[in-house]
């Protein structure tokens, strides 16, 4: 079920120019645990079943006593990116380093907001 190994895992942690983090962030009940559990079936790690309702990141017995997140949860996934799929997507240059100027903003956002 798994689609990455502890030593994939481990050789790209040495690659951080491939290493991207988020924080999945909303108001209560907006979908934040049904998103991440996406997530994760996606990198393989629940069933497409179990997704939306595993509530994977609730690792406290009172999260899932209560059905709510109470403390954030730090995962680690592995996603292969589609060559042919982003091609036929047919995103422009300029589309691409508008999206990356986007991620470098929040980044400095992030960063400004946590000092």
């Amino acid at each position: 079920m798994v689609n990455f190994s502890v030593e994939q895992m481990r050789s790209i942690m040495d690659m951080k120019h491939n290493i991207r983090s988020m924080s999945v962030i909303a108001h209560v009940d907006h979908g934040k645990t049904t998103l991440t559990d996406s997530l994760v079936q996606k990198a393989g790690i629940i069933s497409a079943k179990a997704a939306g309702g595993a509530r994977y990141t609730d690792t406290r017995a009172d999260e899932a006593e209560r059905g709510i997140t109470i403390k954030s949860t730090g995962i680690s996934m592995f996603f292969e990116y589609d060559m042919k799929a982003g091609a036929v997507a047919q995103v422009s240059d300029e589309e691409q380093a508008a999206l990356a100027q986007q991620i470098e903003d929040k980044k400095r956002q992030s960063s400004e907001c946590s000092n």
